[in-house]
């Protein structure tokens, strides 16, 4: 399946993900929605570096380089031989991903600029396959060059907004560095929780406590004072994620650093982040999310071949499940919402049907908020429009259900009409079949549906 969330876990999120205590929106591993879908910002990781250099809080030194000779340059600049560049693709796993090139690695070390700039010419404008990423990969616009650490001792600290604290919670271990999640699964009691009262704010002994747990006690002061402004950062930038891992000590210096950070932010808070928000990266979405959010439309991309149209989270996901149950495989997750029009409906069947593998579509919709006669509108106007051509099932139930049930029989389409989900479920999973072993084989099929399955 496709991924909701372009970089990788942190510790945060696994440990409540694992826990259960919350489905952090937009961050499930198995693209699980929430009750409506948050598209929260995510930004490049020499943003993180930019926003946290800025505050007061020590990262390496760094620049991005958006050409070959950007990166010779930058790279001369840091007067080094360790020179470390990193692929800003929003994707985890970069290190030990792959160009469609070839290149091996998002993350790699070197010792000369002029090695930097060929490697960099290399990583531009190509797709790195990562984990992540699923076979497409995203594309790399740019590469970050910065200095190399080498650190002694690995913190992993965390501050995010999570429900089940209701509110700011600082999350720290003494055990940071890439395999941190390890760490949450083989010793919890490695990691040190701290609730933060959000009309109180953030307080000296909290931080204090949260010092001497992870065992920094020796460097208070400058410990205590990076995750103060940690905490003041995440407020100023209405973040719903800091995390810092590792926040590293470095063997030469002894001097302390942010070595990788995370950052996410509230979509809710856009009015007021203005400048932040035009940090966003399209490059690195799904094309037909960024579409359907213009028509507040729910959508995420999966990996399937059976387009859905729901109306509501948890319908969407029995929906899903229940095609799952036969045999079938979702091509999306898409929640019409309960305020669509017949324009947001057609809309919706145009992203479906932008994507090639959809062999065929099921929609269902319960009639609440949303009447059923409208989303029969944008089905037909989509029908005639779009010139569909492959089996769409319709399964409508609720408030004004007899009227759309009238306007698809009038219609003269090829839209079957369904009332029980698992005979639609099973009808769809079917069809589906039919047309992608005739895809696969290369013949067209044309359906000619029977005048009594049109009217059941």
């Amino acid at each position: 399946m496709a991924t909701l969330l372009p970089r990788s876990f942190g510790l945060a999120e696994t440990v409540f993900i694992k826990n259960g205590k919350k489905l952090l929106a937009a961050s499930t591993s198995n693209n699980l929605p929430s009750k409506q879908q948050v598209r929260n910002l995510n930004v490049h990781e020499y943003v993180s570096y930019t926003l946290l250099r800025d505050h007061g809080i020590p990262v390496p030194k760094f620049n991005i380089a958006k050409t070959k000779d950007e990166a010779v340059k930058y790279a001369q600049e840091l007067n080094t031989k360790d020179i470390v560049l990193k692929a800003q693709v929003l994707a985890g796993g970069r290190g030990k991903g792959a160009f469609k090139n070839g290149l091996q690695g998002g993350v790699r070390m070197v010792d000369k600029p002029e090695v930097a700039g060929d490697i960099v010419g290399k990583m531009l404008q190509q797709y790195l396959v990562t984990k992540q990423t699923g076979a497409a990969g995203r594309i790399c616009n740019m590469v970050m060059v910065t200095e190399r650490k080498f650190p002694r001792r690995e913190f992993y600290v965390a501050i995010m907004m999570e429900r089940s604290f209701n509110g700011p919670v600082i999350i720290a271990s003494s055990q940071g560095g890439v395999n941190i999640e390890d760490v949450a699964a083989e010793n919890p009691d490695a990691i040190t929780y701290e609730p933060i009262d959000i009309v109180t704010g953030i307080t000296d002994e909290q931080i204090a406590r949260v010092v001497e747990k992870i065992g920094l006690q020796e460097r208070s002061s400058e410990a205590c004072d990076m995750i103060k402004k940690m905490y003041d950062l995440f407020l100023k930038k209405d973040a719903l994620l800091i995390e810092v891992n590792p926040y590293a000590e470095d063997a030469i210096t002894g001097q302390f650093f942010c070595l990788d950070a995370k950052f996410r932010f509230d979509d809710n808070a856009q009015f007021r982040q203005k400048e932040l928000f035009q940090l966003r990266d399209t490059t690195q979405e799904d094309a037909k999310e960024i579409e359907a959010a213009k028509f507040d439309l729910n959508y995420i991309a999966l990996d399937g071949n059976i387009g859905c149209m729901v109306n509501g989270a948890g319908l969407a996901m029995a929906t899903m499940d229940i095609i799952k149950l036969y045999g079938g495989d979702p091509a999306n997750f898409l929640d019409v919402g309960g305020g669509a029009t017949a324009q947001a409906v057609a809309e919706a069947f145009k992203i479906i049907l932008s994507d090639p593998k959809v062999t065929a579509i099921l929609v269902n919709i319960f009639g609440g908020i949303m009447r059923c006669d409208v989303i029969a509108e944008g089905i037909i106007n989509a029908a005639k429009n779009l010139n569909i051509q492959i089996p769409v099932i319709v399964r409508l139930q609720g408030t004004k259900v007899n009227e759309a049930r009238k306007l698809i029989a009038d219609s003269g389409l090829r839209i079957v009409p369904r009332d029980d989900l698992d005979e639609a479920a099973k009808l769809v999973v079917q069809l589906s079949e039919i047309v992608a072993l005739a895809k696969k084989a290369g013949v067209e099929v044309k359906f000619d549906i029977p005048k009594y399955m049109l009217e059941k």
